[in-house]
């Protein structure tokens, strides 16, 4: 197979992964000891996470023409892609969590449900709370008034049978 071939197999893969994908965040990883990349990969799968180093002129080839094509120009050095399909902030969470952790770990910018963002835009989205999370307080924000309106219908209709 002649190395054109055997390239362009490795786009298509990496084309296929994309096509599913909700999120796309790149990462400079140098700096990072195997122990701390272990346990990153380890939290990301565990998120459903996909995390993988490609060399940059394949992502840059699978990029074009697709909605993650801005992210084209953030690849330059070393670089690692963790995609997100089902949680398109999974990812974010993740690498915000171990960045803080480790200085050495930095965002260089992604995609989030077809809106690019670069690295402080990616940081921010990694701070906000998983979506469950947020609904969970949603409902509770809302159950809160309902809950008090219906102590104070009950004392008053309990003063009234008095």
């Amino acid at each position: 197979m002649a190395k054109v071939e055997q390239k362009q197999v490795v786009v298509d893969q990496i084309k296929a992964k994309l096509e599913g994908a909700s999120s796309i965040l790149l990462v400079d990883y140098r700096g990072l000891t195997v122990e701390q990349d272990t346990v990153l990969r380890k939290e990301l799968r565990e998120a459903g996470v996909e995390y993988k180093v490609y060399k940059n002129t394949m992502v840059n080839f699978a990029v074009q023409g697709t909605e993650f094509e801005a992210i084209s120009k953030h690849l330059e050095g070393p670089t690692a892609i963790a995609i997100s399909y089902d949680d398109a902030t999974a990812g974010a969470r993740v690498l915000a969590k171990v960045a803080k952790a480790n200085e050495k770990l930095e965002f260089k910018g992604g995609v989030v449900e077809g809106t690019y963002y670069d690295a402080n835009g990616m940081l921010a989205i990694g701070n906000i709370a998983p979506r469950e999370e947020l609904l969970g307080r949603l409902l509770g924000s809302i159950k809160s008034p309902i809950a008090s309106f219906a102590r104070v219908i009950k004392q008053v209709a309990e003063k009234d049978a008095e």
